[in-house]
């Protein structure tokens, strides 16, 4: 396979290269030194196959930078990213290695974040495990992030206040509110025992809302 030309993309160290069959491959300085590449190179059958992994790689390489200087994400979604956008799975599993060791990915401060996010949303600890798994991050992360989070009982005493005013509720509206709460991740005997200091608080009648 015949090398054409050679063309510079830009400031980025990013080339294009045309060959005579018009196909055209993105290729960075490393792909232009390690196969001396230069318009009228004629590539072996072997070489031109192994240039065009090496330039699909790097083709994958950019898009996870690219990806990861949108917003922060985790290795797993950073991963999973590329696999959607048609990237080699071996290419993937590369390039993420890549920015794990150059320290872009910073999976527990990602997983702190995480936390305080949904924490300031008002859910949780079992719903914010569910957002770490569903982000992607490693199980090793969530301990540390979870230590990071606001009292619960302080948030879920906030949306008790926001959604009863002061008053008393009847056993209907408690049992929705208990649900309410549960399926934003509190636990049963948790919204209980916040139900309970929330009437105690305001001298209210307790009603039990399972009856």
């Amino acid at each position: 396979m015949r090398l054409t030309g050679i063309e510079t993309l830009g400031d980025s160290g990013t080339y294009a290269l045309h060959f005579e069959d018009g196909s055209r491959l993105r290729c960075s300085d490393r792909e232009l030194l390690e196969y001396r590449l230069r318009a009228g190179l004629e590539l072996t059958a072997e070489a031109y196959e192994t240039l065009c992994a090496d330039c699909r790689l790097f083709a994958v390489k950019q898009k996870a930078a690219q990806l990861l200087s949108q917003r922060a994400m985790s290795a797993g979604e950073l991963r999973q990213k590329l696999l959607d956008k048609g990237a080699d799975p071996g290419d993937a599993e590369i390039a993420v290695n890549r920015l794990l060791e150059l320290h872009a990915i910073d999976e527990e401060a990602y997983a702190a974040m995480v936390v305080r996010h949904y924490a300031a949303k008002g859910y949780g600890k079992m719903r914010i495990r569910q957002e770490l798994y569903r982000h992607r991050l490693p199980r090793d992360t969530w301990e540390a992030a979870l230590d990071t989070m606001p009292d619960p009982d302080a948030a879920l005493m906030t949306l008790i206040h926001r959604k009863l005013h002061g008053e008393a509720a009847d056993g209907d509206t408690l049992r929705k509110l208990s649900a309410a709460l549960c399926r934003r991740g509190y636990g049963w005997q948790q919204v209980r025992e916040a139900l309970h200091r929330y009437a105690q608080e305001y001298s209210l009648p307790e009603k039990d809302e399972d009856t």
